[in-house]
C-alpha cells in the first residue's frame, strides 16, 4: 500500500510538472504566433489606400514618408525620394473628411452613391494631390494610381527609429527607441543595484551579528513584497523631484529615476538570494582558509564568494528580470517617450511600459495589437539570451 502511495504521489508531481511545461510552451508559441502577424499587415491603415495622380511617378511611399506628408513636413513630390524622380509640384494632401470641401451634398448623392466618381474626378484633376481614402469608394474606372500595397518589413520594425502606432494614415512601429530606452533603464539599474546588492549580502551574511542580521533579513524580505505601484509612487513624488532640482534638469522624468527606482526594486532579491547562497559555504572550508593564515576578508573574496557562485549568478539574473520586465514603476517616472535617448537625464519609453500602456487601446487582431505581441517576443529574447550569458559566464568561472 505504501509503495502505491508513493507511486501515486510520483505521477502527481510527473503530470504537474508535465502541465507546467506544456502551459509555458503554448503561451510561448501564442505570443510568437500573434507577433507574426504583424509582418502580414499593410503599410497602410488596414481597408484604406492610398491614391495619387496616374501621371505621378512615385510608386512607393514608406511609413515614415506618408506620415511626414500627411504633416506637412514634405511639401513637394520632388522631395519625396531621392532614387525616384518627382514631378516638381507642390503636394496636396486629401483625406476622405475633406470631400466636402470640394463638391456639395447633392453632387455627392443622398445616399453618396456618386462619391467613388467624385474622388476618382479629384485625383485626375489635381496633379499633386495625395488621397487617402477607404478602400470601398475606389471607383472600378478608377482615373488615378493606387500606390502598391507594401506589406511591413523586418526592417522597418527592427531597424526603425520612430515609434508611432496611432499615426494616420500609416502607423510606424519601430523597434529602437523603445529598445534603447529599456536596455538604459536596466542597466543603469544593474549597475546601481549589483555592488550595493553584493555588499549587503556579504556583510549579512559573514559580518553581522545574529541579532543585526535577524533584524535586517526580515525587513529586506518584506521590501521586496512591496507592489510596484508603491515604489512607482515613491519615485514620483521624491525621486523625480530631487533628481529635476539636484542636476538642474528640464523634466526629472528621466531614464536615471527609473534606474533609481528599479535598484530600489530589485535590492531585495539580490541581497536575499546572495545571502542564502553564502551562507550555505562549509564551516570546515571558512574554517581551512583561516587556519592556513587567511584573512576574514581573503576568505570571503577567495572562499566564499568562488563557492556561492552560482547562487550568486541566480541573484544577478533575478535582479536583471526583474529590471527589465518591469511596468508600472517605470512607467510612472521615466518620461514615457518614444524617442531614441542620448543620455540617462532624458526621458524614455521602455518595452513593458509600452505594452502596458497601448494594449488596452489597440484593437484586437490590427497591426497596433501585433507589434505589441512582437515587443513582447522581443522582450522575451533578451531576457533569454541575458540567463544564458550569465549562466554561461558563471560555469566559465567554476572551470
Amino acid at each position: 500500500m505504501r509503495r502505491f502511495f508513493e507511486k501515486l504521489i510520483e505521477g502527481g508531481f510527473l503530470i504537474s510538472g508535465s502541465i507546467t511545461s506544456l502551459a509555458i510552451l503554448l503561451i510561448i508559441l501564442f505570443l510568437f504566433k500573434e507577433a507574426g502577424g504583424l509582418f502580414d499587415a499593410p503599410v497602410v491603415e488596414d481597408g484604406y489606400v492610398i491614391a495619387v495622380n496616374k501621371d505621378n511617378p512615385v510608386k512607393h511611399l514608406s511609413a515614415e514618408k506618408i506620415m511626414d506628408i500627411f504633416d506637412a513636413e514634405i511639401t513637394n513630390w520632388n522631395d519625396v525620394s531621392e532614387k525616384e524622380t518627382g514631378i516638381n509640384q507642390d503636394i496636396l494632401v486629401f483625406r476622405f473628411s475633406d470631400l466636402t470641401n470640394y463638391y456639395t451634398e447633392e453632387e455627392l448623392g443622398s445616399e453618396f452613391q456618386y462619391v467613388p466618381e467624385k474622388i476618382s474626378e479629384l485625383v485626375a484633376k489635381e496633379p499633386g494631390i495625395i488621397a487617402f481614402i477607404p478602400t470601398q469608394y475606389v471607383a472600378k474606372d478608377f482615373k488615378g494610381r493606387v500606390l502598391a500595397d507594401d506589406k511591413i518589413a523586418f526592417g522597418d520594425f527592427f531597424a526603425g527609429t520612430k515609434w508611432y502606432p496611432t499615426s494616420t494614415p500609416a502607423p510606424i512601429f519601430g523597434l529602437v527607441p523603445l529598445l534603447l530606452g529599456t536596455l538604459l533603464v536596466s542597466f543603469g539599474a544593474i549597475l546601481l543595484s549589483l555592488p550595493f546588492g553584493i555588499a549587503v549580502a556579504i556583510y549579512l551574511a559573514e559580518i553581522a551579528d545574529k541579532r543585526t542580521r535577524d533584524f535586517l533579513k526580515p525587513v529586506i524580505e518584506l521590501l521586496a513584497g512591496i507592489p510596484s505601484v508603491v515604489f512607482g509612487f515613491f519615485g514620483l513624488v521624491v525621486i523625480v523631484p530631487l533628481i529635476q532640482k539636484g542636476l538642474n534638469l528640464p523634466v526629472g522624468e528621466t531614464a536615471f529615476a527609473g534606474s533609481v527606482v528599479l535598484a530600489i526594486m530589485a535590492l531585495p532579491t539580490i541581497i536575499t538570494v546572495a545571502e542564502d547562497s553564502m551562507r550555505t559555504t562549509p564551516s570546515a572550508m571558512k574554517e581551512a582558509s583561516l587556519a592556513l593564515g587567511a584573512t576574514k576578508w581573503q576568505t570571503i573574496y577567495k572562499v566564499i564568494i568562488p563557492y556561492s557562485i552560482s547562487g550568486i549568478t541566480s541573484a544577478i539574473v533575478l535582479g536583471i528580470g526583474r529590471a527589465i520586465g518591469e511596468t508600472m514603476a517605470v512607467l510612472m517616472v521615466t518620461g514615457n517617450a518614444a524617442v531614441i535617448p542620448t543620455s540617462f537625464f532624458e526621458p524614455v519609453r521602455t518595452i513593458p511600459a509600452t505594452i502596458a500602456a497601448e494594449l488596452g487601446e489597440a484593437p484586437a487582431g490590427g497591426a497596433h495589437y501585433e507589434a505589441l505581441f512582437l515587443l513582447g517576443a522581443v522582450l522575451f529574447v533578451i531576457t533569454l539570451l541575458l540567463s544564458f550569458t550569465v549562466e554561461y559566464i558563471s560555469a566559465k568561472r567554476k572551470m
